[in-house]
């Protein structure tokens, strides 16, 4: 093993929350072998326009993709596994998931025409597995969704203990509680390095128990005359078998209203999920229920423009409506980035006169990531050598590696993406900075996220744009008057300023001296800085300014 280590690289996750991809070598230099944990991607907040869907950049892993020896998927969240069908042909190496994530992968591979392409391996709950030089054992977890995983991967060098999104929840209603025997078993046999969920490391005590929401629920909803409507994460199954507790405790039936949900529920049930739950019927069906008799459960809780519940206030929903007096329940957190969204989104709905409840009104969301107390359970029984704080920004990481220390670990590394850690041999530490950075789906291209595509959009929306038409003959005179078409610059009346652009266009022709009539480029240019400079004085943008010149 002389000159062998083991290292650690995010490439998304760390320094922000959501776009996981972690990767795992172990090797000697020039020769790691690598398995990627999670392949996810995080959604735009408004910053870039047109920007829905944001991705981690693997071009540093993809240089290495022969070396790539697979993908394991801890669960089966957007920003865990939602690049996976924009990204995986960068690499085409097998994907290993249980059941439940396979289920929901397939599905977006088969959207994505990949689905006969990808070689998937199927882990059985709490299974074992190798990959490349990587000893790989699934430990059973509770989170927001079915079948969570941490992942105890061991290596000649040591064990580390990945843990994905995880909590401690005594009852999560769906799926089986966290493996606590397992984790302790791991760490008798001692555990190198935890790599750790750090969403909730602010949050005192901890995070709370799905199981103690159906009574709460219930006597919320009992309250509400009219239609209600719930809206959640579609991935929490366990939630939407409670609101459909709740609802039948309440004689209401359940309505769903997203096509998410409805592929959740149907992934659920292939697995063996939501057998004894109350039927959740077509949102065809709302139409035809006494409103007070009548739940809907709905996607959108983060304001999404396009989700159900968005369309449902915006009254563009073709089967569902909203009267006065309704009441729609927020039965989710608040994404950070998402809270100008969401904030619009219950305006709206006030403004019709819907009742808003929130789980700051009112006990009807616990969240799937660990707060203080469970932090510190993990730590007492994983007892690490290494804390490396993973998914959340950079002051979750710090705060993180702070509780770690409290907790008697020894080394702590507060790393963000691109930062390559060597976790042994020798004192664990950032060695090298890799290439990373952002991707975004633009219509059915993978572009950069920092490219000349986006910026551009952002440039002419800030500032508007302008196309200079002109008809030149071949000694460069005009022959026919320039013409401009304006975005985003001057209101229908203000036709004089449209004008002035056009004389200022003609004038930086007559400017040229007869050499440089003949030489398209320097005409164009010419243009172009003329009328840019035009409306910068004139009306104080900085305008994109393209010229479409035609020599006949």
């Amino acid at each position: 093993m002389s000159g062998e280590e083991l290292v650690f690289l995010p490439l998304g996750g760390a320094g922000e929350i959501g776009m996981n991809l972690n990767l795992y070598g172990f090797g000697k230099p020039g020769n790691i072998q690598w398995v990627m944990v999670d392949l996810g991607i995080t959604f735009g907040d408004g910053t870039h326009p047109g920007v829905d869907v944001i991705m981690p950049d693997p071009a540093y892993i993809e240089s290495h993709k022969d070396n790539l020896a697979g993908i394991v998927l801890t669960h089966a969240h957007e920003d865990h596994l939602g690049a996976v069908p924009y990204l995986w042909e960068r690499f085409e190496c097998p994907i290993y998931a249980t059941g439940f994530t396979i289920s929901i992968l397939k599905r977006k591979l088969a959207d994505a025409g990949l689905l006969e392409r990808v070689e998937i391996i199927e882990i059985p709950l709490n299974g074992s597995f190798k990959i490349g030089p990587f000893e790989m054992d699934l430990i059973t977890i509770t989170h927001s969704i079915p079948e969570p995983n941490a992942i105890a991967i061991r290596t000649p060098l040591g064990t580390v203990l990945h843990t994905g999104d995880w909590k401690l929840d005594p009852d999560p209603v769906i799926g089986e509680v966290t493996d606590k025997a397992a984790i302790r078993r791991l760490g008798d046999d001692g555990v190198l390095a935890i790599v750790c969920d750090s969403t909730n490391v602010f949050n005192s005590g901890s995070s709370g128990s799905e199981g103690d929401l159906l009574e709460s629920l219930t006597k919320v909803i009992s309250k509400c005359e009219n239609r209600v409507a719930v809206t959640c994460f579609a991935s929490n199954v366990a939630r939407l078998d409670t609101i459909a507790r709740a609802a039948k405790a309440n004689g209401r039936d359940v309505v769903m209203a997203g096509r998410s949900i409805e592929r959740m529920i149907a992934a659920a049930k292939e697995n063996g999920y939501l057998k004894d739950t109350p039927a959740f019927l077509d949102e065809e069906m709302a139409g035809f229920l006494p409103r007070d008799k009548c739940l809907i459960v709905c996607t959108g809780s983060q304001g999404e423009p396009r989700a159900a519940l968005s369309r449902i206030a915006a009254g563009d929903h073709p089967r569902v409506t909203f009267d006065k007096g309704d009441t729609v329940i927020f039965s989710s957190r608040v994404i950070p980035g998402n809270e100008v969204s969401i904030g619009r989104l219950q305006n709206r709905l006030v403004r019709t006169g819907i009742e808003i409840i929130t789980d700051s009104d009112r006990f009807v969301h616990v969240s799937g990531h660990p707060a203080r107390d469970e932090l510190v359970e993990m730590y007492q029984m994983v007892n690490p050598q290494i804390a490396v704080p993973v998914h959340g920004e950079l002051r979750h990481l710090a705060e993180h590696a702070k509780l770690a220390r409290n907790c008697q670990v020894k080394e702590t590394v507060v790393c963000e993406n691109g930062s390559m850690v060597r976790l042994a041999p020798g004192p664990a530490g950032v060695i090298e900075q890799v290439t990373n950075g952002r991707l975004t789906l633009e219509g059915n291209r993978v572009v950069p996220l920092d490219g000349e595509l986006v910026r551009g959009r952002a440039r002419a929306l800030f500032n508007g744009s302008a196309v200079v038409s002109v008809i030149i003959d071949t000694k460069g005179g005009l022959m026919v008057p320039v013409q401009i078409s304006t975005t985003g610059l001057v209101e229908n009346n203000e036709e004089e300023i449209e004008l002035g652009a056009i004389e200022t266009a003609h004038g930086a022709l007559a400017r040229l001296s007869r050499k440089a009539l003949l030489d398209d480029d320097q005409v164009s240019e010419a243009i172009r800085i003329a009328v840019r400079r035009y409306f910068r004085g004139n009306i104080d943008k900085n305008a994109i300014i393209k010229v479409h010149l035609t020599r006949m």
